[in-house]
């Protein structure tokens, strides 16, 4: 969507898509709107209730079934298995994506994580097709006259521009782009103190982790220490997604920077600020 500042402070139902890494404020964002009466769906927590949940709980039955006592109560119908996933704590969708590397460290041998990633990637395109309609009902069912796309960092990495076509048909995509050097050290070293499961598009997946493995000595996949590979690839991913990124403001949305989100307080403070960027880009 394309608007002129007056059109968007004209624009009574908002529809707005975040985009941009992980740890650039766009759940902080969402959240924010969502005291202020916004409809917030999150991508993730869509993919992790919906395209994922039977996955999930197949994972967690087949761990369960190792266990003799847990075993007979599955197989007799005895217990159920839930998947509690919440909007701020994704950890079912983290665990399924898993790591790649040493299974004595609870890594994956690369076909399982490949599979994974590929059903990742499936349930995010599905997640995103799903919004016009949550548009609707959003509107009609709950009384939402406003709606936030939270989504994941990874929707630059999909390659299917039917979705970013389709995001940018039914929202205003706002871009939150990192611009300083010391904001990107502090993404890339939060990243690597915590490091979490993340997706990789198969072709830079297959680029990374030869020259990983040869710069490590390693032969085997299976000698990947899963959280040394997250560490070692999370700089070459951020900087990999920067121009995917902007590629896709470019064309179909507006941009701000992270630093000018972190001074958001208040809904009108980001109107303000998407105004500002509309005003910036026209």
């Amino acid at each position: 969507m394309k608007f002129t500042p007056e059109s968007f402070r004209a624009w009574e139902r908002k529809k707005i898509t975040l985009l941009g890494m992980s740890g650039v404020g766009k759940t902080y964002i969402s959240g924010l709107l969502r005291r202020h009466d916004w409809f917030h769906f999150s991508g993730d927590y869509r993919i992790g209730t919906r395209y994922l949940d039977e996955p999930i709980l197949d994972l967690i039955k087949q761990q369960a079934m190792r266990v003799p006592f847990l075993k007979e109560l599955l197989r007799n119908d005895w217990i159920d298995v839930r998947n509690n996933i919440k909007i701020e704590d994704l950890g079912p969708v983290l665990s399924f994506v898993g790591k790649l590397g040493n299974p004595d460290f609870d890594g994956l041998s690369l076909p399982e994580f490949s599979r994974r990633q590929a059903l990742y990637r499936e349930a995010e395109i599905a997640a995103m097709r799903d919004v016009p309609e949550f548009i609707r009902k959003a509107q009609e069912i709950y009384g939402y006259d406003h709606f936030v796309n939270d989504v994941g960092g990874s929707l630059c990495e999909l390659e299917d521009d039917s979705v970013i076509e389709l995001l940018a048909e039914h929202t205003l995509i706002l871009y939150i782009q990192v611009t300083t050097r010391d904001e990107e050290d502090t993404l890339i070293r939060r990243a690597q103190s915590d490091p979490k499961p993340l997706y990789y598009r198969p072709a830079f997946l297959a680029e990374h982790l030869p020259v990983y493995m040869a710069d490590r000595g390693l032969e085997f996949v299976a000698q990947v220490e899963p959280n040394d590979f997250t560490r070692w690839v999370f700089p070459r991913l951020f900087h990999s997604r920067v121009p995917r990124y902007e590629a896709i403001a470019g064309p179909h949305g507006y941009t701000v920077t992270s630093r000018e989100v972190a001074q958001v307080k208040n809904q009108a403070d980001f109107l303000a600020l998407v105004e500002a960027a509309i005003a910036r880009k026209s």
